[in-house]
């Protein structure tokens, strides 16, 4: 009797508008994850040159030992 419940409940197809709003969802939330990783990038490199035009950071290696 069991295996029986189980088949059915196997049977049912899949609602396709379910599955179409789970897509678009998961595709908004993972460009919105692509964009903040992109706009922390953007961030530290202002940020970099910001310090470097300031003149409180150098990247050339001072060699005079």
């Amino acid at each position: 009797m069991a295996a029986h419940k189980i088949a059915h409940v196997a049977s049912n197809n899949p609602s396709v508008l379910k599955e179409i709003v789970y897509g678009i969802g998961l595709g908004i939330a993972s460009g919105l994850l692509w964009k903040m990783h992109h706009w922390n990038n953007q961030r530290r490199t202002k940020e970099f040159y910001d310090l470097l035009d300031n003149g409180l950071i150098n990247v050339v290696v001072d060699e005079s030992t």
